[in-house]
């Protein structure tokens, strides 16, 4: 699954159906720039609207995945409710790899906040004290920025 490849078959196929990005992203309630970046292949197509995107570029689901036309000799080994499935799947195990990331990096910097208490009582000693303070104050501000907007994209 090469995004680029996908990118350039929507992009065709859109304009096979004498389609503008804006009339597309009408027809499948998203917005232009949404369509932009599916065909600069910057992104891929949510599994929800996949099915709709086929439907109105009149390919199917597998000729979409694979950025080609198929052949009609070719033989199909899953249908498209299995791919618009894996898809599914893929996209929630992507989200949830993201949120992941932001807990650990919360708890890393509870974790140094806490390692920072322990040190104290001399100059090197305060200086790495205050050194780990900020950079847990870093982290936790990171993992919340990476949740926040794992969260906006939902």
């Amino acid at each position: 699954m090469e995004q680029i490849t996908i990118g350039k078959f929507i992009a065709k196929k859109r304009k096979e159906q004498n389609l503008t990005q804006e009339q597309l992203a009408e027809r499948l309630g998203v917005s232009n720039k949404t369509i932009s970046k599916w065909e600069t292949g910057k992104c891929m197509p949510d599994y929800a609207v996949i099915k709709n995107l086929c439907e109105e570029l009149k390919v199917s689901v597998s000729e979409l995945m694979d950025g080609e036309e198929a052949d009609d000799k070719s033989v199909r080994v899953y249908d498209d409710e299995q791919i618009l499935d894996l898809l599914r799947r893929t996209q929630e195990l992507e989200k949830q790899k993201v949120m992941l990331i932001g807990v650990i990096l919360i708890v890393m910097g509870i974790a140094f906040q806490a390692l920072s208490h322990t040190l104290g009582g001399s100059n090197v000693k305060d200086f790495f004290s205050g050194l780990l303070l900020g950079l847990s104050i870093v982290e936790m501000l990171a993992g919340i920025c990476v949740i926040a907007k794992e969260c906006k994209r939902k």
